[in-house]
């Protein structure tokens, strides 16, 4: 009865001033409303940036053998590809794979060398772990029945002085060591807005690299997409066991996005920490609308309090009554920002926001111009959590001045 009756009193004592109570609920709702969608465009953005760059270069996951990673030998190959296979088309949470060779070479045309990665790829189960195809900008795209044909980055293209059907020639070091050689004939030009990838890669088919550089059937890579990123993890556990139960689960190793892009996670924990700065000062300055709020309340009503003592009402339950107002304002504030927040958020997510005068920095990462905020159960209480924390401790010092008053002095204060 008693809690009863003190959240009834603290919700008519809140609406005593209404004009500012509203202005105080007004700034919790729009710092919930703000927060909620900024990390919601922050972690979707992340996930679109990591989507994005997986599927132009390492997939989610690659199966490599041990060592191959750092050293990029090639004799560090998968000797037993079938195996892989039948090992990845168990898990379920596998959408695509494919397999990769790669050596570094020189590649030359007419006039002009230079040194490149040469990546060998199935033109049939490339298209369901990467964006090349569709990142095609002249010519066309590999076929199972291609041999002696190269897809070229636009920047090596452009530096080669080369275009569609003009001959390259090749020159690198087979997996026995021997001198890999041949021409290729450029069938397309691709650009995927990665300079560093533009500029130095081609690719041609799979099975002509093993050709050429004597590879034995061996590869050296399997590039896994997932239905989800947040299946990596799961899927990844899933490949290390399936692997220790065979032959060679000593020379091969399972590896995810993070640990084959180690660039993308820095700048993404860089972004956020920057972020986080930001929604701790938006944070302190709702924050200090609290208080403020709370200290005139006190000052406004201190011969209130000092009768409200003097008759009997323990200093405590004023504070408790005090704390009620504030989480009654605060809760308000905080569920209104989180369904205003979801409903900002849901419009984007479906519609996306354009962020063309970025596109030049996004297409680093391989994005395109707009971005899709995703909604989840962090981004809507992570923030807001934050906010009810941080206005509880900031009500509880005006509150605890209570504790402090003289019924005498305070009757008679002014």
């Amino acid at each position: 009865m008693g809690l009863s009756m003190d959240v009834k009193m603290a919700w008519r004592n809140i609406w005593r001033n209404p004009r500012r109570t509203l202005l105080t609920i007004c700034a919790i709702t729009f710092s919930g409303m703000l927060l909620v969608f900024m990390l919601s465009f922050q972690f979707g953005s992340y996930e679109t940036m990591i989507n994005a760059s997986v599927t132009i270069q390492t997939g989610h996951l690659q199966v490599q053998a041990r060592g191959y990673h750092d050293k990029k030998q090639m004799q560090l190959v998968i000797g037993d590809t079938g195996k892989i296979v039948e090992i990845l088309q168990q898990i379920p949470q596998i959408k695509a794979y494919s397999f990769r060779a790669l050596g570094f070479s020189l590649v030359s045309s007419m006039d002009r060398t230079y040194g490149a990665l040469v990546t060998g790829i199935d033109p049939v189960n490339e298209t369901g772990v990467s964006r090349l195809k569709q990142l095609m900008r002249r010519g066309s795209f590999l076929t199972p029945g291609d041999l002696d044909r190269a897809l070229v980055g636009s920047l090596l293209a452009k530096n080669l002085q080369v275009d569609i059907g003009d001959e390259l020639t090749v020159l690198g070091q087979g997996r026995d060591g021997s001198i890999a050689a041949t021409v290729v004939q450029v069938k397309g030009i691709y650009s995927s807005g990665i300079d560093e990838f533009d500029r130095a890669s081609i690719h041609i088919p799979l099975e002509y690299f093993k050709e050429v550089y004597d590879m034995r059937g061996a590869a050296h890579a399997a590039v896994i997409i997932v239905n989800a990123l947040g299946e990596v993890p799961d899927a990844k556990t899933k490949i290390s066991s399936a692997l220790s139960d065979t032959d060679f689960h000593d020379s091969l190793t399972v590896l995810d996005w993070e640990e084959l892009m180690p660039g993308l996670r820095q700048g993404i924990e860089l972004d956020l920490v920057s972020g986080m700065i930001f929604y701790v000062l938006l944070i302190i300055v709702v924050a200090f609308s609290i208080l403020n709020t709370f200290l005139m309340a006190i000052l406004e009503r201190t011969r209130e309090f000092g009768v409200m003592i003097a008759i009997g009402t323990t200093p405590g339950r004023l504070t408790k009554l005090l704390l009620f107002e504030s989480m009654a304002m605060t809760l308000v504030g905080i569920f209104a920002g989180i369904l205003a927040g979801c409903l900002v958020t849901y419009y984007f997510q479906v519609n996306g926001i354009d962020l063309g005068g970025s596109s030049e920095l996004l297409g680093q990462y391989g994005i395109s111009g707009r971005i899709h905020p995703k909604l989840s159960i962090w981004s809507i209480s992570i923030g807001p959590l934050a906010v009810l924390l941080i206005t509880f401790f900031a009500a509880l010092y005006p509150a605890l001045r209570v504790r402090r008053l003289k019924p005498v002095e305070a009757m008679v204060a002014v």
